[in-house]
């Protein structure tokens, strides 16, 4: 059993894990920001140029029992299509991985510059003309003292 314990501290302390765990919280923050930005603001927007709708209220009954809004449908247990809430969801998707590209995007501008940072010119033995180490007095392919 304490090996047990041992074992799975190990593997929860590592790096990794670690590093998802802290992934997740902040993906879980991030997502309610998104979803936040998308039912407050873009929303509501959305509904002020296609004149007045609100995209999560819209709904398709399935019964033939006539019902005002949603929540009473929702409440009266009427089955039905909440399309509305689908739109304002794939609008919410379609904002968090616009965000995501950017942040990645940008990230990968960064850690291009570095890669792209001029390598020091390898070392050539004079005779054979082959890459040899800096610190080198012999090459290794001809032999030849440098």
């Amino acid at each position: 059993m304490k090996q047990f314990f041992k074992d799975f501290r190990e593997f929860a302390l590592q790096g990794n894990a670690l590093n998802l765990a802290i992934g997740v919280v902040i993906g879980g923050a991030f997502g309610k920001i998104v979803s936040s930005f998308v039912s407050d603001i873009i929303t509501p927007l959305l509904g002020l140029v296609t004149g007045g709708v609100d995209f999560s209220g819209l709904f398709y009954n399935l019964s033939s029992t006539p019902v005002e809004n949603l929540a009473k449908a929702q409440e009266s247990g009427i089955p039905v299509l909440a399309y509305g809430m689908f739109i304002q969801n794939v609008i919410d998707f379609l904002i968090t991985a616009f965000a995501i590209f950017i942040a990645l995007r940008s990230m990968m501008r960064f850690k291009k510059k570095e890669e792209e940072a001029p390598a020091k010119p390898a070392r050539l033995c004079p005779y054979c003309k082959s890459e040899i180490a800096d610190d080198a007095t012999r090459c290794p392919h001809c032999t030849s003292e440098l």
